[in-house]
C-alpha cells in the first residue's frame, strides 16, 4: 500500500490501473479510522480490484465555532488499518493541494440540505458536495462507500451524483456500533468515561422508536415524543434534534406509509453525536 499527498501522483496511479483494465473504488474519510470505516474498506476491496482511501479533515464541511482544529488525526494508526483491510492506496492531501488560494467554485444543493443537521450546520453540506465532487474528479472510480451513519450525507451524495451525472456507483452501507450500541465515530474519542456511558442513550432511545413503530404505530408525533422523553431521562444529553422525515425526499411526515429516517442529533456533553434507523418495510 502506497499513501500519497497530491492530486497528480493520484491520477498517475488511477491511469496506471485504468490502463491494466482495473476496476476502482474510492472510500473517501477525514481519518481517525475505526471499525466503521474498515467495513467500508472491506466491501469496497471486495467489489474492486484496486481501492483508494481519502484521509482528508476538509475544513470547508466545519463552522467557525466546531471541532476542525481538535478533530482527532493519527496517519499512522489510519495507514496500518487500511493495510489490514486490503486498501491499495491513501490519498492524504494538504488542504492547500484541495483548494488554491484562489479557490472558488463550489457544490451547493437546495434540497435534502437544509433539515436536520444542515439546520444546525448551515455550511455543512456545501463542503461535504464540493469536497466530495473533487474526490470523484480525481479518482474517478466506478464505486464510492458511505456509510449510514452520516444518513443525510449518504442521501444528499447519491442526489448529487444523479443532479450532476457523475460515472459511478454510490453504495450506502449499514452502521457499525459497539458492543453496546453506541454507533462507531471518530468523535467518540472526545468522551469522558461518564459521558461514554451517557452517550448509549442515543441508541436506545431509537430502539425504544423502531419498537413502536413494529408494534404498528404509525403517527410521528407520538414516536418522536417517545423518544424525546427517552433522551431526556439523561442528564449529560441535550437534543439539537429528533426527526422522522422521508427516506427519499428527507422531507418531514405527519404519518408513516412509506420508508422513513429517524435521525437524531444529542449532544453529550459539548459532543454532538448523530445516529439514525432507517425502516424500509413499514
Amino acid at each position: 500500500m502506497k499513501i500519497v499527498h497530491t492530486v497528480d501522483e493520484v491520477r498517475a496511479k488511477v491511469k496506471e490501473w485504468r490502463t491494466a483494465g482495473l476496476s476502482v473504488g474510492l472510500v473517501p474519510t477525514m481519518g481517525y479510522l475505526h471499525e466503521g470505516h474498515k467495513s467500508l474498506i472491506d466491501r469496497a476491496v471486495a467489489e474492486n480490484d484496486k481501492v483508494v482511501v481519502s484521509v482528508f479533515v476538509n475544513p470547508m464541511q466545519f463552522g467557525p465555532t466546531e471541532d476542525l482544529a481538535s478533530y482527532p488525526r493519527d496517519l499512522q494508526r489510519d495507514a496500518a488499518l487500511c493495510e489490514d483491510a486490503g486498501a491499495d492506496l491513501i490519498f492524504n492531501p494538504e488542504p492547500e493541494n484541495m483548494y488554491a488560494s484562489d479557490f472558488s467554485s463550489f457544490i451547493d444543493m437546495n434540497t435534502l440540505t437544509t433539515g436536520l443537521c444542515g439546520k444546525s450546520r448551515p455550511i455543512h453540506f456545501r463542503g461535504v458536495c464540493t469536497v466530495v465532487g473533487k474526490l470523484f474528479n480525481i479518482v474517478q472510480p466506478d464505486k464510492a462507500y458511505f456509510g449510514q451513519k452520516d444518513a443525510q450525507q449518504l442521501a444528499v451524495i447519491r442526489h448529487m451524483v444523479n443532479d450532476l451525472n457523475f460515472n459511478l456507483e454510490i453504495v450506502g452501507c449499514p452502521i457499525i456500533r459497539e458492543e453496546d450500541g453506541l454507533a462507531k465515530s471518530s468523535r467518540n474519542t472526545y468522551l469522558n468515561p461518564e459521558e461514554r456511558q451517557a452517550a448509549l442513550i442515543l441508541s436506545k432511545s431509537l430502539e425504544h422508536g423502531r419498537k413502536l413503530i413494529e408494534a404498528g404505530e404509525r403517527n410521528v408525533s407520538v414516536i418522536i415524543k417517545a423518544i424525546t422523553d427517552m433522551i431526556e431521562t439523561e442528564p449529560l444529553a441535550r437534543i439539537d434534534y429528533v426527526e422522522i422525515v422521508d427516506w427519499n425526499t428527507l422531507e418531514t411526515v405527519d404519518t408513516i406509509t412509506g420508508p422513513v429516517l429517524n435521525a437524531i442529533a444529542v449532544y453529550i456533553g459539548k459532543t454532538r453525536l448523530i445516529d439514525n434507523h432507517i425502516y424500509e418495510e413499514v
